[in-house]
């Protein structure tokens, strides 16, 4: 069944209430996903001691195995021989460093530990990943005291593929791209061939990384957001919601059929997109918001 959420702030004043406004909405959904969770946040800003914006580069990590964090810290620390901040989130963490030193902390990695995997890299998202019922895993990581600019979120029920962290979305193929999916694709396996040719690696065997990694390939092509969006549902067979986020952009689109739920609320203050209404429903001034829902093959896309 699973649930997705997105949420594009467009009033300044409401980025310190980001997380506050975001948790409401996953636990609303936390019965339509009881398998796992995952989260991405955007910010513009992160801890204290991280390089600037301009110079900066956010990576995520996760593992399906058990971990020592502290260990893969000292590990990178010795081979790379820079300075960067560290957040750990139990299944993972968030690294932040200057960009001049991410080749030789990816390229250490695995080193380290194979078992390791790169959930997100960007200059602007964050991505933390963990199974087990959603609303436990926002109050086991102070998702409500998190600041930011926009999130996307997605509650699962696996249909298609295991219970794992790797399996669990968003998937972000390529920086600050992140793709949350309820549905199922009937062709990913075929897909998924044709792009393991053109050179493509995958963490899972999940359908919808399948449509994240398509999707970031048309971009790599020159596509935009829109124009890649209509390949993804041109190519690839299914039921689907999609919720797309960029560094700048917030999008939606359903199948031909609109066979899986979602609905938009847009206010001067914000843009939110769920499977149901009841996860718009404690958002402020929701009374007074143009509320719809997204018509089928129609690409919808709001900016910061």
């Amino acid at each position: 069944m699973c649930g997705v959420v997105g949420l594009l702030i467009r009033d300044s004043a409401l980025e310190s209430q980001l997380g506050s406004l975001l948790v409401p909405m996953i636990d609303a959904l936390d019965e339509r996903g009881p398998d796992s969770s995952g989260l991405a946040l955007y910010a513009d800003h992160g801890a204290a001691g991280e390089p600037g914006e301009a110079e900066h580069l956010r990576i995520s990590l996760g593992s399906d195995a058990v971990m020592n964090w502290a260990f893969v810290h000292d590990g990178l620390v010795a081979a790379c021989g820079g300075v960067f901040t560290w957040s750990p989130f139990g299944a993972g963490v968030v690294a932040s460093l200057p960009v001049a030193l991410a080749q030789e902390f990816l390229h250490a990695l695995p080193a380290i530990s194979p078992d390791i995997r790169v959930l997100a890299t960007g200059q602007h998202v964050s991505v933390l990943k963990d199974t087990g019922r959603p609303i436990d895993t926002c109050q086991r990581y102070g998702v409500e005291l998190w600041q930011g600019y926009m999130a996307v979120a997605h509650t699962r029920m696996a249909t298609e593929s295991a219970v794992t962290v790797l399996h669990s979305h968003p998937f972000v193929p390529t920086a600050d791209l992140c793709v949350v999916h309820n549905g199922s694709f009937s062709n990913y396996a075929t897909v998924r061939r044709a792009l393991m040719t053109q050179g493509i690696t995958f963490d899972s065997d999940n359908d919808s990384e399948v449509a994240a990694r398509f999707l970031a390939r048309r971009l790599s092509l020159g596509d935009d957001l829109e124009e890649a969006t209509r390949w993804v549902m041109k190519e690839m067979d299914g039921f689907f919601t999609l919720v797309i986020t960029t560094a700048k952009e917030m999008s939606v689109v359903r199948d031909a059929f609109a066979c899986k739920p979602a609905v938009v609320a847009e206010t001067a203050a914000y843009v939110a997109v769920a499977s149901e209404y009841r996860a718009l429903a404690e958002l402020p001034d929701i009374g007074s918001a143009r509320v719809f829902e997204p018509q089928p093959e129609e690409v919808y896309t709001w900016s910061r």
